[in-house]
């Protein structure tokens, strides 16, 4: 599935899948400006670190071209800052819009100030980060892969399928892997409550695959784990910290905890480009607050008294000690986190082949 993000170059639109509407509903949102690529991010039309950032590159090229006049370039700072700045925590987001800003840089080096050479850069970058990104998501599917065991059940929370990324997925790009391997593997899919991606969307991506998957209340967690109907917890990650602390959807934390007192591992897998180097720990990543109605509505219907405040953080951060390894496209990272994420991040830099065991180990 690759098709959820998909650009109009002829007519500069940017078609995207609406995923608040899934699974009943497939429907397009079709961006033309920056209000809409604002609007769409944070609504939630398109969610997930890695499809955020696709988003917003193709965003960067629909600012470039509302702008006008002279007056341009400031035009775009301003346009390319809101999109920067629409969502906190997934660091993709911003990852994307300095990329981007950095091919505005080269194209101003190789002598052209002009929108025209810019827009043609701008559109060349983004459908390379979105090719990118894809390949990245399927093998780091490789490298987990070998991490899951024929037969086993692995429990997900939230959604980091194709629809969170821009296309195979990395938590769902593992369990792909495996079975494309060959394993029989089965999945239990957390609702993940209050905006349900893992009821909606993780078991909608994963049913069409034709890939065993049951879903599971969030708060059912301990007793599948008691019982031993999960072998393997793999999930995806919004931001990872240098120290190999990991933020992933609200209620990630539990699952990690649960998942040490049963000695089960927990893997996070996400691309490189999720990493912030610049960010030390956890405590450091920004966790955003979404509107209240996401919690005290279903549709039109309140759930809650009115005038009652609600807590709805949409993140929450697992520390590095309860991470059994981090799935990445140059292999799997394991303890301690903050060398391996130093290496791989060098190694990616001078863009070497991964070893044949798929193993960062420092």
């Amino acid at each position: 599935m690759e098709d959820h993000i998909r650009f109009d170059r002829q007519n500069l639109a940017l078609h995207l899948l609406d995923q608040r509407l899934l699974p009943e509903q497939e429907t397009e949102v079709i961006c033309r400006n920056t209000d809409d690529i604002v609007s769409a991010l944070q609504t939630m039309v398109v969610r997930g670190a890695p499809a955020i950032g696709v988003t917003a590159a193709w965003g960067c090229a629909l600012a470039l071209n509302e702008t006008s006049g002279p007056g341009w370039a400031t035009q775009l700072e301003e346009l390319l800052d809101r999109i920067a700045n629409a969502r906190p925590t997934a660091v993709n987001l911003r990852w994307a819009v300095e990329r981007m800003r950095k091919c505005w840089w080269k194209v101003i080096n190789s002598g052209s100030g002009d929108r025209d050479p810019l827009l043609a850069a701008f559109l060349d970058e983004a459908a390379r980060m979105q090719a990118e990104d894809v390949e990245a998501c399927k093998t780091l599917g490789r490298f987990g892969a070998d991490c899951l065991k024929d037969g086993d059940t692995v429990l997900t929370h939230c959604n980091a399928g194709a629809l969170a990324t821009a296309g195979y997925g990395t938590a769902l790009g593992v369990i792909r892997g495996a079975v494309e391997q060959g394993k029989r593997i089965k999945v239990i899919a957390d609702e993940t409550r209050p905006f349900l991606q893992g009821a909606r969307l993780t078991a909608w991506e994963l049913h069409k695959d034709n890939i065993p998957v049951t879903v599971a209340c969030d708060n059912a967690c301990a007793l599948l784990m008691s019982k031993g109907l999960v072998q393997s917890v793999v999930v995806g990650a919004d931001r990872i910290a240098a120290n190999g602390d990991a933020a992933n959807k609200i209620g990630t934390y539990g699952v990690a905890l649960l998942a040490k007192h049963f000695n089960i591992p927990f893997y996070v897998a996400a691309p490189l480009s999720t990493i912030d180097p610049t960010t030390s720990d956890g405590s450091g990543i920004p966790i955003e607050q979404r509107p209240e109605r996401e919690v005290t509505h279903v549709g039109d219907t309140r759930l809650t008294p009115e005038d009652v405040p609600v807590y709805n953080f949409a993140f929450d951060v697992t520390p590095a000690e309860l991470i059994t390894g981090i799935i990445t496209e140059k292999g799997v990272l394991q303890p301690p986190y903050g060398l391996a994420i130093w290496a791989a991040l060098n190694e990616a830099s001078a863009a070497p082949e991964a070893d044949d065991a798929g193993i960062i180990e420092r």
